[in-house]
């Protein structure tokens, strides 16, 4: 079986208006409150779906022998615009600190900043730590805009969300520290 070549790389560039169309469904189902939950679960079933896109295109692109250099370099850019939409959007709503959104946004723009400004010279990949950052990120995520605490209760939702949110933020932190070794070696071994 063949499958386009650009494939992955236009399931990668589809993130990107999902993860608008995702801000906005969960911005609006913020501002409609408690009483209406569908379009909570809407917002979140579209997270869900986008970041799963995440997987597909890299597994495509592996299994298929067709990693390229933009693929490389915008499917982490896509997973920051979704992963972003997501903490800045529960910053918003109240139900994430703003300290660990800061902390987090810092850290992934300043990252893909790096990579823009770099990529005349080499395209990063993603390292290992970083690809279980976002996963956790998006497990995190995903649990947190699930509206499950209507059906849990509002405690046990809240304490599962923050040790997720504490977790996800230890591995962006620490994974961005990586990053900033790694690019350090590279450079030390060029010269």
């Amino acid at each position: 079986m063949t499958i386009p070549r650009q494939l992955p790389n236009a399931i990668t560039v589809a993130r990107i208006p999902l993860a608008i169309v995702f801000f906005v469904l969960l911005l609006l189902a913020g501002t409609f409150g408690a009483d209406d939950l569908a379009l909570r679960w809407v917002a979140a079933a579209l997270f869900v779906l986008a970041i799963s896109t995440d997987w597909v295109d890299g597994y495509l692109a592996r299994k298929y022998d067709i990693v390229s250099d933009f693929g490389k370099l915008w499917d982490p850019i896509a997973d920051k615009l979704l992963t972003g939409a997501g903490f800045l959007g529960l910053a918003i709503l109240g139900e994430v600190g703003w300290w660990i959104v800061i902390i987090i946004l810092v850290r992934e723009w300043g990252i893909t900043v790096h990579r823009f400004l770099i990529v005349r010279e080499q395209v990063v990949a993603a390292a290992w730590m970083g690809k279980i950052k976002t996963v956790v990120q998006a497990i995190a995520l995903g649990w947190a805009l699930l509206p499950l605490h209507a059906l849990i209760g509002v405690t046990p939702w809240v304490i599962v969300t923050q040790v997720l949110m504490i977790a996800a933020l230890v591995l962006t932190v620490a994974s961005g520290i990586d990053y900033v070794i790694a690019q350090i070696r590279g450079r030390r071994s060029s010269e």
